[in-house]
């Protein structure tokens, strides 16, 4: 909440600190580092940079935590020499050059404002960026998608879909969890490529099938006793959901059950969480029709596709994805 200039102003230039992280990714500063200490001068020779900027591009990020300061020398921190470093076998690159992408495409939020029209609408297809998208959502979700399968009782289930599963992440972590099941990913032909290659290095990938789609194009084949539909919904507008959701009913066994999960408002007036809000200009810049939703109006909508009792499930807090709450409903 803004109450002042002051606040005002801190929270516009709140954008420093970002700026200041993404020129050392820019630079390759993370990596070249590596676990050795620097000084200044050899840092700046061997990033051919200027030794000014050198130096106050590391004080800031010694301040900020992410490298450290011994005498007149820097070394890498703890997440400078993993996830920022790529020779780190915990490298968060495809999601790093996703945040890259989007502080450039956030500066035309103005422009989309004015038309409602994406920024990205032909390269965001190409199979490049689903690729490298894709990756960057297993990065994302690894740890959250073994949080959310310990969580989400489905041990009587034996078949579940993976809705849009991208890189197969939850699906991965729901076969690990249940020994009986067998699970299938659907989504685009360059997503599943990675999908396969993630679960060609997992022990529970033989278990994992995978089936091109465009769902709203085709039908959803076979049937299934679970489907799970994460950070799927805020592509689309409500009857585009709501047509979705009509399509994800024929598709389940008799008591089958969907499992959505993404970020939801969560109070009478749609204002919270402030992710939730944030997340939708995401959607403004990225899609042509996307939006945040409340749970309510989401449970409304899988009532008029045919579903029973739709409710939340709150996960243990800081586990899970976003705000750690799903919706379930039931096939009747």
């Amino acid at each position: 909440m803004i109450r002042s200039f002051e606040e005002l102003k801190d929270k516009v230039f709140a954008f420093r600190l970002p700026k200041i992280i993404l020129a050392g990714l820019d630079l390759d500063l993370f990596s070249v580092m590596g676990k050795e200490l620097w000084t200044i001068g050899a840092l700046s020779k061997t990033l051919q940079a200027d030794e000014r900027g050198v130096e106050i591009l590391c004080r800031n990020l010694a301040s900020a935590g992410l490298l450290k300061k011994k005498g007149v020398r820097y070394q890498n921190g703890k997440l400078g020499r993993t996830v920022l470093n790529a020779n780190s076998s915990e490298y968060r690159g495809a999601y790093l050059d996703l945040m890259q992408r989007q502080w450039d495409n956030w500066s035309e939020l103005t422009n989309s404002i004015r038309t409602g029209k994406p920024v990205e609408e032909k390269e965001s297809e190409s199979p490049e960026y689903r690729r490298s998208f894709s990756w960057a959502m297993h990065q994302r979700s690894m740890k959250p998608a073994k949080q959310v399968a310990r969580q989400v009782g489905i041990k009587e289930a034996r078949s579940f879909l993976d809705l849009g599963g991208g890189p197969g992440t939850y699906a991965l972590a729901f076969l690990a969890q249940n020994p009986n099941l067998r699970a299938t990913v659907m989504d685009r032909p360059a997503a599943l490529d990675v999908a396969k290659e993630i679960a060609s290095q997992s022990k529970h990938g033989s278990r994992l099938s995978f089936h091109p789609i465009d769902f709203f194009q085709e039908k959803i084949q076979g049937k299934y006793d679970v489907v799970w539909l994460s950070n799927i919904i805020h592509i689309y507008s409500p009857s585009e959901n709501t047509a979705l959701f009509k399509k994800i009913f024929s598709a389940l066994h008799p008591k089958g059950r969907v499992f959505i999960q993404d970020t939801f408002l969560l109070d009478r007036k749609g204002l919270r969480p402030p992710e939730a809000n944030l997340f939708a200009v995401t959607m403004l810049l990225y899609t042509d029709t996307g939006n945040t939703y409340k749970s309510k109006d989401i449970q409304k909508w899988l009532r008029l596709a045919g579903f029973k009792k739709p409710k939340t499930l709150v996960l243990k807090r800081g586990t899970g994805d976003w705000d750690g709450i799903l919706i379930q409903a039931q096939k009747s």
